[in-house]
């Protein structure tokens, strides 16, 4: 059985994603999250870590565990009912999980924004959506008809999206940012987009988007953010000599 040494695998990755340079919200915990007994012999990969994705990890006998969204978003504590299942899960069978958010969401290879916008056909990427400190979204320049859009999404993410047509009908100017960017949208139309994909965003967003003259895309929050975490854990797999899974555990939202 090849394996690998944890620690050496993350200080791989906080230099890979620049974990420690990148803003994020405070929760977000960027980084090594839980660690093992300090070796790795197969990666699991997920989008969020949850006691459901966890126990799909330890069913695929993954010790590393490399997620997006990570285990703190809220209080982490009192360690009780779910909590205590999910912290005794990860001690029992010694999973460690990394989590890495907005500055996987930024990289320019192995990033959500940069891959999506790949996966759409869409060249000459530019920085788009500056927050936190840093651009971490991408637009592109194109001549695509908005309903073509709409099928290249649903190609790239198996995923119907939810479509709020209002800008114009060939989209030339497309603005990309994956997961929960709705909130976004007068951000967007400042930086010049007239066509922005994202993953979810909340119902009074259809009117904004009209009065801004702006297409959105809402292609799900989960599955516009499963690019980085698969090709994050592909490229670990490939570096360190250790297989990798995908633990598919879609949300629908």
């Amino acid at each position: 059985m090849s394996k690998t040494s944890l620690a050496a695998l993350v200080s791989y990755c906080d230099r890979l994603l620049r974990t420690a340079q990148v803003q994020d919200y405070e929760r977000a915990a960027n980084g090594l999250q839980v660690e093992n007994d300090g070796a790795v012999t197969r990666i699991a990969a997920a989008v969020d870590a949850t006691l459901a994705t966890v126990r799909l990890a330890v069913a695929a006998k993954a010790d590393l565990l490399v997620v997006h969204h990570g285990l703190f978003w809220s209080p982490a504590h009192p360690w009780t009912g779910k909590r205590h299942e999910l912290i005794r899960c990860l001690v029992e069978h010694n999973l460690a999980v990394y989590s890495s958010h907005l500055p996987l969401d930024a990289h320019p290879r192995l990033g959500n924004n940069a891959l999506l916008s790949a996966a759409l056909g869409l060249k000459k990427l530019r920085p788009f959506y500056f927050d936190h400190g840093l651009f971490f979204g991408f637009q592109a320049r194109a001549n695509i008809p908005r309903s073509d859009l709409v099928r290249r999404l649903q190609s790239a993410t198996g995923a119907k999206p939810r479509l709020i047509p209002g800008g114009p009908q060939i989209c030339r100017r497309i603005g990309v940012v994956s997961g929960g960017a709705g909130d976004g949208l007068k951000k967007a139309a400042d930086e010049g987009v007239d066509t922005f994909v994202t993953g979810e965003g909340a119902h009074w967003t259809y009117g904004m988007a009209e009065d801004l003259g702006l297409n959105v895309l809402y292609g799900g929050h989960y599955a516009t953010e499963t690019f980085g975490v698969k090709a994050l854990a592909g490229h670990l797999s490939d570096r360190f000599k250790v297989p990798w899974t995908f633990v598919e555990h879609p949300t629908g939202l």
